[in-house]
């Protein structure tokens, strides 16, 4: 499975961004896709996925009512819509799949490059 993320840039805050990654290869085994993001001199930290099979979201708290996670199946493609970004927000965001619905990244099989997200204030 290889994991394509794009869309990451420069916003002011309280302005939008959106994420896209896209799948392709062995696909059938994933069975979730989401992102994490990593600031700098941080832990890498869980942010939203959702399921292939109902929909089914989880979100970071302090990401809920601000991002919005959705996906193309046609496209094997899920995006990661940013509203309302915070400076805090700036981090490298990286698309993930794997085969067991959760936050941990154990839950993650597969990793896609990374994407800059930079918030100024």
């Amino acid at each position: 499975v290889q994991l394509q993320a794009s869309g990451g840039g420069l916003v002011q805050a309280g302005g939008s961004l959106r994420l896209s990654c896209a799948a392709s290869g062995r696909i059938y085994g994933i069975y979730h896709m989401g992102w994490f993001r990593q600031a700098p001199g941080k832990e890498r930290e869980f942010v939203a996925t959702k399921r292939w099979s109902d929909g089914s979201t989880l979100y970071a708290d302090s990401v809920k009512g601000r991002f919005t996670i959705s996906r193309d199946n046609a496209k094997n493609t899920v995006y990661l819509q940013m509203n309302s970004l915070k400076p805090e927000d700036s981090a490298v965001y990286y698309c993930a799949a794997g085969n067991v619905f959760g936050v941990d990244r154990s839950s993650y099989g597969y990793w896609g490059q990374g994407t800059l997200v930079t918030v100024s204030s």
